[in-house]
């Protein structure tokens, strides 16, 4: 798992290699975490690792996003199955998102699974095919079809957030940085120059 993303060919496999990668990243920072740590809120946020994963899950097999990942998929309600009676975005990130029987492992094989299906998904997409919005409070209410293009650039931009923010998350935790995760997932050893 290459710190940088790989050497793109053409658009369809830069938004494929761009949007997997983030994923990737999140599923990084939750090598070695014991259940403790990954329920842990380590920093000002309120979010604990295993709240930001099972968010990215969430957006990634729900909404705009899995309808251009997975062809032929019609647009379910994004709200669904969110843990708060009111269907806000922020209720698949509380504390009560992370489940009794996930762990660091299995949250961290289900972020490069999807990132799998993302990268696979978005290497066949059309740029220019229409995507529906759904029908939720923080999506444009003027808006029918979003292009697929920019729905890929908002999944860059979405989980490239979230990586960010696993990143802040794992080091307030333990002071591991991504530079150490990610050559610890490569069986590497980082060397921080002085």
């Amino acid at each position: 798992m290459p710190f940088l993303t790989r050497t793109v060919t053409d658009e369809r496999d830069g938004l494929a290699a761009f949007a997997s990668q983030q994923i990737r990243q999140v599923a990084c920072t939750l090598q070695g975490l014991d259940p403790e740590q990954l329920r842990t809120t380590a920093s000002a946020s309120a979010m604990s690792l295993g709240a930001l994963a099972r968010h990215v899950l969430y957006i990634g097999e729900h909404g705009p996003f899995a309808v251009l990942t997975a062809p032929g998929r019609a647009s379910d309600d994004p709200r669904a199955d969110l843990p708060d009676e009111e269907g806000h975005a922020a209720g698949a990130i509380l504390p009560e998102a992370v489940r009794p029987e996930d762990t660091a492992e299995s949250l961290r094989a289900a972020l490069l699974a999807l990132a799998d299906r993302v990268e696979a998904g978005l290497r066949t997409a059309d740029p220019e095919a229409r995507i529906p919005v759904p029908d939720a409070p923080w999506f444009p209410r003027d808006l029918g079809t979003w292009p697929a293009r920019w729905v890929a650039l908002h999944m860059v931009e979405e989980n490239a957030r979230h990586a960010g923010h696993a990143d802040i998350l794992r080091e307030s935790l333990d002071g591991r940085t991504a530079y150490e995760l990610n050559a610890r997932a490569d069986g590497t050893q980082w060397i921080p120059e002085d």
